[in-house]
């Protein structure tokens, strides 16, 4: 039977702290509280969709996953559904009867895990009282022009009133697990343990906010982390609110962890804080253990890949299709953040050792990059037209 810790509270400076008591998870209710949950921005909504399935059978009925709400989203990957549990609907209800669009459903990705999805819009009207009382509980002031930083403070806010309705039904210990990733989160966390809720909480950076802009700005960063002046630098790049949100979050939270030791170091010197724990992100490979699917699938989708080349190279295509290597790299449109440069030097150099060599090795590679674009290359269509034409 899995066991959880930290559930018996105390008081330290103020706040709750959480003394560690071994507990079955069937006796805890675990909120997973992020900006990206059905929201597909970054990396993080990839994290935690490929966790989800494991982590619902981990926990059954007791795992909810906490987000905002975006109509187009929801339309595509949610059903909507009744909360199985009394005292999560009885906590929706109140919300909802105070002007508060909350919704609740099934995420349709492996593991069908709950979700509970919060209006932002519905909720923007409170705007100004909630900065007030985050200015409050944390002397963070939010300036009005950053809609990102809004949007975290009403999100925030919503999560901690949510958590706050949920833990007033408990007579006894409520045993909640409140899970926080990144600042765009932290909100409700800082708000949750300033109201003193009898909620353990836990904050995951998965790269400080700062350190992204810094190697962004193509700085040398990990050489130099002992030598920066962290409020000068977050003030200069016009951040430095969201880097207190970070901040105050990460000092807040029962359990601070990082997603790799290169970034708890790099937490260490941008957050103050080292991480209790180091919790790498990683894939559920299952799928891929039939090797007979598998290789059917890796043949289906190279001769696909091949078509495509064929067209886009039409009219230029002078190397052999069976002895080329494709490579790919994908992420966000951060040519540095993501390795890009890295990438291409690294294509430099396999491109002068494959000439020395004289190899009949061709190596074709995909970025695969998000970006704004002004329309389609007519060229290139035209060569995928012909190439079909031809098939």
């Amino acid at each position: 039977m899995p066991l959880a810790r930290s559930l018996s509270m105390t008081s330290l400076n103020g706040l709750p702290q959480w003394e560690d008591e071994d507990l079955p998870v069937e006796d805890l209710l675990l909120f997973e509280v992020s900006w990206e949950v059905t929201n597909k921005v970054g990396g993080i909504y990839t994290v935690i969709q490929t966790k989800a399935k494991i982590t619902a059978d981990e926990w059954g009925e007791n795992y909810f996953l906490v987000g905002p709400y975006f109509e187009h989203n929801v339309k595509t990957q949610v059903e909507a559904c009744e909360p199985p549990n009394p005292a999560v609907k009885k906590a929706m209800d109140t919300m909802k009867s105070q002007g508060c669009q909350v919704f609740f459903g099934r995420w349709l990705i492996e593991g069908s895990p709950y979700v509970l999805l919060f209006d932002i819009g519905s909720a923007a009207w409170n705007l100004d009282k909630w900065k007030g009382e985050f200015w409050d509980v944390s002397n963070i002031g939010i300036p009005f022009h950053d809609r990102e930083a809004n949007d975290a403070v009403i999100f925030g806010s919503l999560t901690a009133w949510f958590l706050k309705e949920l833990s007033c039904q408990f007579d006894d210990k409520p045993n909640i697990v409140a899970h926080f990733h990144e600042w765009q989160a932290g909100v409700g966390l800082i708000l949750s343990r300033s109201q003193k809720l009898p909620v353990a909480t836990i904050f995951t950076t998965h790269a400080t906010l700062l350190g992204r802009y810094l190697c962004a700005a193509n700085i040398d960063f990990y050489n130099n982390l002992d030598q920066f002046d962290i409020d000068k630098e977050a003030g200069e790049r016009q951040i430095y609110h969201r880097y207190c949100m970070e901040r105050a979050s990460v000092h807040c939270a029962h359990v601070f962890t990082t997603v790799s030791q290169i970034t708890a170091i790099e937490a260490e010197h941008m957050l103050k804080r080292n991480p209790d724990v180091v919790t790498p992100n990683g894939l559920n490979i299952k799928k891929f253990s039939a090797m007979h699917e598998f290789q059917n699938l890796h043949s289906m989708y190279k001769a696909r890949i091949q078509e495509f080349i064929r067209g886009h190279f039409y009219g230029h295509l002078d190397f052999s299709l069976e002895n080329t290597l494709f490579f790919f790299i994908a992420g966000r449109y951060e040519f540095s953040n993501k390795g890009a440069d890295m990438f291409l030097e690294a294509l430099s150099r396999l491109n002068f050792l494959l000439r020395v060599h004289k190899t009949n090795v061709t190596v074709v590679v995909f970025f695969i990059m998000p970006a704004k674009t002004n329309n389609f290359n007519v060229e290139t269509l035209k060569g995928q037209a012909v190439r079909k034409q031809l098939w």
